[in-house]
């Protein structure tokens, strides 16, 4: 008998822009069609705009963590683990599964979302001493951490660590830093009423960002308002600024203050996976070069999208506009994406992706907000209103709606609380601790793995 073999669609990455091309593909092919495979080491898409309130307790991890086989019409086949290499030639992926072991992977094929991961740089102590906020992981031990410190400067009688511990820094003036300083300030400002021993006083808070203005994006009056916000709250706001050296007790500006801290939470930008360097491929700014389409030029059957390829940005009319890293933009190319593979497998032309953006949310916490919709400057509680009915609108599934808009209310109405997990308890984790950059594979490695070669030296 003749063996038909169906065409192999493999997804790399469980993000907003993996799974909303998954979902498509789910819906629109047929199990006959094609087989789909998607690569991730979790079955959840998170919702990554989200994680500050996941790490000030508004929010249960659960609530932001969708699982992927809810779908009535999943048939997808997960590989849990992450891809570290991608040969283009042989067209394969080579797999770092969850229990370490290396698989190849064959494809027809194969859409690269793998998003991206925290930007760092060359400063002494960072990846030893900071903390991200990328990841459900991270932000469950921010919050276990960040409690801790309290509990640990309650105990003290010694008035120097007693001062370090309730100093907090956080490093980045875009939307995740402004969020995640403004969010945990709250949660601490609530936590410390509990503390009748600790001054409420001795809790300070550091934002801190080269840029010279906090989140550029909104523009000058709504980043003055933000700004104004926090520093309401007793947040320092250091803008031109940013580490010099990180210790396990102390961090160092660039313009010389020396701070005493046992919390550094790095949010300074992020980067292309470091999956994308395995391709030997063209970039832009690190990100993958691709058309309009999302193809890569040169290749059959490659797409990208999201954080780590450079999609031009068409809705600008600008020659050398790419989209943004943002969730609106992924979520939306998945969907093109998926089509655009489809219409590859049956012969069909495909289309460009074009995207007006719609604007920005900033949700600071409580009733404070500052958000554009649309060109229109928000604050306070319409700014509040829309960040919150923007988010919940976009979460995929209707128990995560209920779930989220339930943690919203319960807080509401009873406050924070600040219960320590214990993740990780008595085990040290720190930035590179979660996003694992050091697995991928050189090109050479992914070739040698390809073809077999016994002299493989991975990382």
């Amino acid at each position: 008998m003749d063996t038909v073999t169906r065409p192999r669609i493999l997804v790399v990455g469980a993000g907003f822009a993996g799974v909303g091309c998954v979902r498509r593909l789910e819906r629109k092919l047929s199990p006959l069609d094609a087989d789909v495979t998607l690569v991730t080491p979790f079955a959840y898409q998170l919702y990554l705009p989200l994680l500050p309130q996941v790490a000030s307790g508004v929010l249960t991890p659960q609530s932001i963590a969708l699982s992927l086989r809810r779908s009535r019409k999943y048939r997808t086949r997960i590989i849990p683990g992450g891809a570290i290499g991608v040969d283009l030639k042989s067209k394969v992926c080579v797999v770092r599964t969850i229990t370490d072991k290396i698989v190849n992977e064959r494809y027809d094929y194969i859409v690269l979302a793998p998003g991206s991961v925290t930007r760092t740089f060359d400063i002494p102590g960072l990846t030893e001493h900071a903390f991200g906020m990328k990841t459900l992981a991270e932000a469950a031990y921010v919050r276990d951490h960040v409690i801790s410190q309290l509990d640990l400067a309650d105990a003290s009688d010694d008035p120097a660590e007693r001062a370090a511990r309730l100093q907090f820094v956080v490093v980045g003036g875009g939307y995740a830093g402004t969020e995640t300083a403004a969010c945990l300030q709250r949660l601490t400002h609530a936590a410390v009423k509990r503390y009748p021993r600790l001054d409420p006083k001795l809790i300070r808070w550091h934002l801190i960002d080269i840029a010279p203005k906090l989140m550029p994006e909104l523009g000058d009056k709504l980043g003055r308002s933000a700004q104004e916000i926090l520093a309401r709250r007793g947040i320092e706001v250091s803008l031109g600024v940013s580490i010099d050296k990180a210790g396990p007790e102390e961090v160092t500006f660039t313009d010389g203050r020396v701070v005493p801290t046992h919390t550094l939470i790095w949010t300074a930008g992020v980067v292309a996976s470091p999956l994308i360097a395995t391709l030997g491929a063209e970039t832009v700014r690190g990100r993958l070069a691709v058309d309009a389409e999302m193809t890569l030029p040169g290749q059959d059957g490659v797409f990208a999208l999201g954080d780590s390829a450079a999609v031009p940005d068409l809705a600008k009319g600008q020659e050398g506009a790419i989209c943004p890293p943002t969730a609106q933009h992924a979520m939306r190319q998945g969907k093109v994406v998926a089509d655009n593979v489809i219409a590859a497998l049956r012969n069909q032309p495909l289309r460009p992706y074009e995207h007006k953006d719609l604007g920005l949310v900033v949700d600071l916490g409580g009733k404070d907000a500052v958000s554009k919709p649309l060109g229109i400057e928000l604050r306070g509680l319409p700014a509040q209103a829309v960040a919150r009915g923007y988010h919940w609108s976009a979460l995929r599934t209707n128990v995560a709606k209920a779930r989220v808009a339930t943690n919203w209310l319960l807080n509401a109405v009873a406050g924070d609380d600040f219960v320590r997990t214990g993740f990780q308890a008595r085990k040290p984790a720190r930035l590179k601790d979660f996003e694992y950059t050091d697995s991928y594979l050189t090109q050479e490695q992914v070739r040698a793995r390809v073809e077999g070669r016994p002299a493989l030296e991975s990382p």
